[in-house]
């Protein structure tokens, strides 16, 4: 499974496909570009995506409403809608392609724009580089793909530099990491480099072959049983599968 498109090309042709209870957006390709559970349409259906709510295990539960979530790349919505509306966040989504803003209103059920959530047509690395958010996103994830599949389109040391520059002292930012190409390896190097290796952690890559990456802005090592206990609270508060996260996920070595 794949994520977003940001680009200088011509723009990919927006569409969708629906295999029982599941809709599927894509970019013109067979490439599943995100995904909605029709009778359950503000959860989190793909794997990888709910994995890249980790963050959550490196916050207080009860200041997560009071935090900024920030995507980068929009796909079908699914980490915008669950930000704005079960855990009730500020959220910012960046997304380059209209078809997409527009493909998510119609057949995503994405909301339009409240004074919490904000929905913008721009481009990802101009957003990562600009001053303007910079401090201020406690909660930014990454997913930037194009129709290809091959690998990141931004995946540059100075992007993600970018990127840390945009994080609270206590930020966290999630990446997806997938591609036909070997690319994990180059992307981790790159991510490691600008955050500290003590500061990132990875879960195993899923079925599909996406590995998701956490990068916090200030590195924690949390005690015996933080993290088990944190799992337990996202479980029940929100019902990811956090406590299953914990047998995959570690820190980089």
């Amino acid at each position: 499974m794949i994520g977003r498109v940001t680009t200088t090309e011509p723009l990919p042709e927006v569409n969708f496909s629906d295999h029982g209870d599941i809709r599927y957006l894509h970019l013109g390709t067979e490439w599943v570009q995100g995904s909605m559970r029709l009778d359950d349409p503000f959860a989190i259906h793909l794997e990888y995506v709910q994995r890249m709510m980790a963050w959550l295990l490196f916050v207080d539960p009860a200041s997560v409403a009071r935090r900024h979530a920030m995507q980068l790349g929009l796909g079908a919505a699914s980490l915008t809608k669950f930000c704005h509306r079960a855990l009730r966040m500020r959220t910012t989504a960046i997304e380059l392609n209209p078809q997409v803003i527009a493909a998510c209103r119609l057949w995503f059920k994405l909301p339009r724009d409240d004074s919490r959530l904000s929905v913008v047509l721009g481009d990802a690395a101009e957003v990562a580089a600009h001053a303007h958010w910079r401090g201020q996103v406690d909660a930014l994830q990454v997913d930037l793909y194009d129709h290809e599949a091959a690998a990141p389109v931004l995946d540059s040391q100075a992007f993600y530099a970018d990127c840390r520059r945009l994080l609270t002292d206590d930020g966290c930012m999630t990446v997806n990491l997938f591609g036909r190409s070997s690319s994990y390896e180059r992307s981790l190097a790159r991510i490691t480099a600008v955050f500290g290796r003590e500061a990132v952690w990875a879960f195993r890559p899923t079925r599909e072959g996406n590995t998701i990456v956490l990068a916090l802005r200030t590195p924690q090592q949390p005690v015996r049983g933080e993290l088990a206990a944190r799992a337990e609270a996202v479980r029940a508060r929100w019902g990811l599968p956090a406590h299953k996260w914990l047998r995959v996920f570690k820190p980089v070595e």
